[in-house]
């Protein structure tokens, strides 16, 4: 899905789309700079769910329509009083960091507010030069939620995650990689390229490392022998070693729908 060049439609929306096993959804708000409104927040969960049952998706990018990536929620829903809208950004958010296979978000232009929990989600983020990362709730007298916190001081650590939190303020692309919110920062053009190749890269890489890596990564413990049984009974193994000797791409059968495979945590 060419993600920079598509005519955004007019209401919003959450668009996708399933390339070469790589799932795209695409961030859609054109008047409010892909600002998420509570339908989008409900919405996100039912889609990974539905692409994480698909065996043919084994990446997912998560980008922004146009020239930005997302603008945060829509400010509108933020008068709730009983707070819903920000128990559905959780809940979205939630869904992401537990998608089972690799995810990486794409980043143009704003990415602040609820577009960096999103994006913090993410296990990878890759972004153009130019591109603005905030987290705003103190602009807002919003309290930021607790796991968003964590995940956040997990990415940059804690004085770069206060830094964020306590001012609001917008940072561009050199600290945020230097920081370690973005992975690659990329030239102007060269984002969509480069995420879609890499994607592809890890959509050949062995699916079993990758959803063990994810768990321990995110600090599931105790698991090491379910994944040692997983490892021994998939074949991967001696595909990757058989590939490697005899100088071919190998054909990685495991999946995460595998019997016994259980899904990652966020």
């Amino acid at each position: 899905m060419d993600f920079r060049e598509r005519t955004a439609p007019a209401e919003p929306r959450l668009e996708h789309a399933v390339t070469d096993g790589i799932a795209t959804v695409v961030i859609s708000n054109p008047a409010k700079r892909n600002a998420m409104t509570a339908g989008m927040w409900q919405a996100l969960p039912r889609l990974l769910e539905e692409l994480a049952a698909d065996p043919g998706v084994r990446g997912l990018v998560l980008t922004g329509a146009g020239e930005t990536f997302c603008a945060g929620a829509d400010i509108g829903s933020l008068r709730d009083p009983a707070g819903r809208p920000q128990a559905l950004a959780v809940e979205a958010e939630e869904a992401l960091a537990a998608f089972p296979r690799p995810t990486l978000a794409a980043v143009r232009g704003y990415c602040v507010g609820g577009g960096s929990q999103l994006a913090a989600a993410c296990d990878l983020r890759f972004a153009e030069e130019g591109a603005s990362f905030g987290i705003t709730p103190a602009k807002l007298g919003i309290v930021y939620p607790s796991s968003s916190t964590r995940r956040l001081v997990a990415l940059v650590g804690p004085a770069t995650a206060k830094y964020l939190l306590f001012s609001g303020e917008l940072i561009g692309t050199e600290r945020a990689l230097r920081t370690g919110l973005v992975d690659e920062v990329l030239p102007a053009g060269g984002l969509e390229d480069r995420v879609l190749a890499f994607a592809r890269v890890l959509a050949s890489r062995s699916q079993l490392t990758q959803a063990a890596a994810k768990e321990f990564a995110d600090g599931r413990e105790g698991r090491d022998a379910h994944w040692s049984r997983q490892s021994d009974g998939s074949g991967d193994t001696a595909e990757g070693v058989a590939a490697f000797l005899e100088r071919r791409a190998p054909r990685f059968t495991w999946t995460t729908g595998s019997a016994g495979a259980a899904p990652t945590s966020g």
